[in-house]
């Protein structure tokens, strides 16, 4: 099992990068949250390596916490790599977290690909397989107000992961006033 891989970064595209280790090019796959953050020549990334009848394929992951995570959703019957990978490229683990804590489906089925069915399947079935390191995590208002905030942002007509990024640019300081984090996201996406 490939646990962690460190190596040059040669390429990034939308859905995963290309890391150079030995004269070697080596293919992950990785949330887009994950790759957004990689701005370094060198990289070093949490893997999972996902062996299929007709491919080995290479996940890699900013933190622990996402590829338990991932880890997580593959043990749900009809979730596979992909649909794992679109779901942490969409929502924050601090988000899936409070949907799975605050048994709110609704945020999960916001993600490509997932209706309301398979969003209550994903709470249901993650709210006893959490990885321990999530559950332990504080549940706050912030993830509440984050879900305001991305209930606002989608309703004006900006894409989940529009959201999720201006969310994610709201400083810490900022008042604690949904309205007022609004704004300031709506300022961030240049709205």
């Amino acid at each position: 099992m490939i646990s962690a891989i460190e190596g040059r970064l040669a390429s990034k595209s939308a859905d995963h990068i290309v890391l150079t280790i030995g004269g070697i090019g080596v293919e992950v796959c990785a949330p887009f949250s994950t790759i957004e953050k990689l701005q370094a020549d060198r990289v070093c990334l949490q893997t999972r390596l996902v062996v299929r009848e007709d491919s080995l394929t290479l996940y890699g992951f900013a933190t622990t916490n996402e590829r338990d995570l991932f880890d997580a959703f593959l043990k749900i019957s009809g979730i596979g790599p992909r649909l794992a990978i679109a779901i942490l490229s969409t929502l924050s683990v601090d988000n899936i977290h409070s949907a799975v804590r605050s048994d709110r489906p609704e945020l999960i089925s916001r993600v490509p690909g997932i209706g309301k069915k398979t969003a209550q399947k994903i709470v249901l079935e993650l709210q006893d397989k959490i990885p321990s390191a999530l559950e332990a995590a504080p549940l706050g208002e912030d993830g509440d107000t984050s879900a305001e905030i991305m209930d606002a942002l989608t309703a004006l007509g900006y894409s989940v992961v529009e959201a999720q990024t201006a969310i994610q640019s709201i400083p810490i300081d900022a008042p604690d006033s949904v309205e007022a984090r609004v704004m300031i996201a709506l300022r961030n996406l240049g709205g």
